[in-house]
């Protein structure tokens, strides 16, 4: 078996990239199942496991316990990374599948059809190029609420370590098991960028301070602390 860095079942902040599409392919294929069959009452099972996986943790979910003991010991792990952008994802997915199911049940089918055609079509699109809708709406929120955090417009040097010579520092929120996080660190301390790292799993307190929706999340600041730019 392949070597880990992440546990699935216990560091659920970050997860396998290839975790979701796999998921997503699932559920995008039963769900098309079910409009093509007929058979409205699959969308109610995929919205249960959809639940399960939502408050049990992912072992209750059936294509996620598929991906981590049959694919990821087979093909290795892939990119790590944060986990909340899909994790919504799946919350969107749960409630137009509860919906869906709900609307055929109560006699709209065709209602019940348009929603599930919707739910299968994304989730294909997902898995085949990446491309996540609910993982974008996660991350444009995230990015919203950060410009809109007056915090983030200044961060204090006695909160992150930064030197005392910080002008030109960049203060870098992280996760050490998030691959893009460490590929982002890499690059600007190549480019002779002093980093200054905040572990959003070791200071979670930071991380809700500072408002920081997503990691990785870099900014540029001046000796005082004061944001200068934006860098992810």
């Amino acid at each position: 078996m392949a070597e880990r860095r992440a546990d699935p079942y216990r560091d659920l902040d970050v997860i396998d990239a290839r975790a979701p599409r796999f998921n997503q392919a699932t559920i995008g294929t039963l769900a098309l199942v079910a409009v093509v069959t007929g058979w409205w009452p699959l969308l109610g099972l995929l919205a249960l496991q959809f639940a399960l996986g939502l408050t049990l943790g992912r072992r209750w979910c059936l294509p996620c316990l598929a991906y981590f003991e049959l694919v990821q010991p087979r093909v290795g792990e892939g990119r790590l990374e944060d986990a909340r952008a899909p994790r919504f994802a799946n919350m969107i997915g749960f409630g137009v599948l509860t919906a869906a199911t709900a609307a055929y049940a109560a006699g709209f089918p065709t209602l019940g059809t348009v929603l599930a055609v919707l739910v299968a079509g994304l989730a294909l699109l997902a898995a085949v190029t990446g491309f996540c809708t609910g993982c974008e709406i996660y991350r444009l929120g995230a990015r919203l609420r950060g410009i809109g955090h007056g915090d983030l417009r200044r961060v204090d040097p006695a909160d992150v370590g930064l030197p005392g010579a910080g002008d030109g520092a960049v203060v870098q929120f992280t996760h050490p098991l998030c691959s893009e996080c460490l590929t982002l660190e890499r690059e600007l301390r190549e480019a002779g960028r002093d980093v200054v790292t905040v572990d959003v799993r070791t200071r979670p307190d930071l991380a809700r301070k500072y408002g920081i929706g997503i990691v990785p999340t870099a900014v540029a600041v001046d000796a005082a602390g004061t944001v200068t730019a934006r860098l992810a």
